[in-house]
């Protein structure tokens, strides 16, 4: 018999509530964003954006997703993390397509395991975390242990 691991994914209900409360967040701060869940294996689950975000948020999103569910890490964590790489892994990091290392992409972590990641895109920095961390929130997942 085959071992297999099961792996836990948001479903597509909690992944549409979540864009919509970072969409939401957005609007309070009158900001233009993309929003984009994946799930557990980086697969595109749920996609939203501001009418007027600009249109490269709209990927930038995407890969902020992809590279926090992949890592299990914070895209704005990467700075502080790559710092004990050497200079060649560091390097490689940065050139990897969908690679992602500044805020606003998050792991979506239910107990300990990954089950999607969330990135957000269009705002600064700091809006762009708040709004995906609202949406964590919303959907129960952890954010504690994403900071």
């Amino acid at each position: 018999m085959m071992d297999l691991v099961e792996q836990p994914n948001i479903t597509w209900q909690a992944a549409h509530r979540a864009c919509e409360a970072a969409l939401c967040r957005a609007g309070e701060m009158e900001v233009e964003v993309a929003v984009a869940l994946v799930d557990g294996g980086g697969r595109l689950i749920a996609f939203l954006r501001s009418q007027r975000a600009p249109f490269h948020c709209s990927e930038i999103a995407q890969d902020k997703a992809y590279t926090a569910a992949g890592f299990k890490l914070a895209t704005h964590r990467w700075a502080e993390v790559s710092k004990d790489f050497s200079p060649a892994v560091a390097e490689g990091l940065r050139q990897r397509d969908r690679m992602v290392m500044f805020g606003g992409g998050f792991p979506i972590l239910v107990n300990g395991e990954c089950a999607g990641g969330i990135g957000v895109s269009g705002a600064s920095e700091e809006q762009d975390m708040e709004c995906a961390v609202t949406a964590l929130n919303l959907i129960g997942a952890d954010t504690e242990s994403i900071k």
